[in-house]
């Protein structure tokens, strides 16, 4: 109850024009659009869920996966956007292994390596990052390839 009013007092705010939705929670993400009736855009930080908070009313994703995918990512946010579910949701399920393991260490260990994998940038970090773990690599790669990424 406090959570909905305070959203609620913050989406009156003339100066606050924006809130991001990031549990991945739908249920969760329902009621903050309805909590913010409008009056300020909400945008998805999940980018599992962000097609499905898109076509509920978010007006776009701050994204992780974007860093790795921009294009694909942009095309999937597009088509929500304009109301093409069946295509955004056929992006996002092709990204969905990249959705989940861009997490397996902290954020932007992954990316970073995802992006040095790719050829996109040098494979160093710089502290207080550290490499991620070998473990990880085998998975992240998958992961890569069987989005079209590699």
């Amino acid at each position: 109850m406090a959570l909905s009013l305070r959203r609620r007092r913050l989406a009156g705010l003339p100066n606050i024009v924006a809130i991001k939705e990031a549990t991945g929670d739908l249920e969760r993400g329902q009621q903050v659009l309805d909590i913010c009736e409008g009056k300020i855009a909400v945008y998805s930080g999940d980018d599992a869920t962000a097609v499905e908070l898109i076509l509920m009313g978010a007006k776009g994703n701050i994204s992780v996966t974007a860093n790795v995918a921009p294009m694909q990512m942009s095309e999937m946010c597009a088509a929500a956007l304009a109301g093409d579910a069946e295509k955004a949701r056929a992006i996002n399920t092709q990204l969905g292994a990249i959705h989940q393991n861009l997490f397996v260490e902290s954020n932007p260990i992954p990316v970073k390596w995802a992006l040095a994998e790719m050829g996109l940038i040098p494979p160093y970090l710089r502290l207080p990052l550290t490499e991620l773990n070998s473990q990880y690599h085998g998975l992240l790669r998958a992961a890569l390839q069987s989005s079209g990424l590699l």
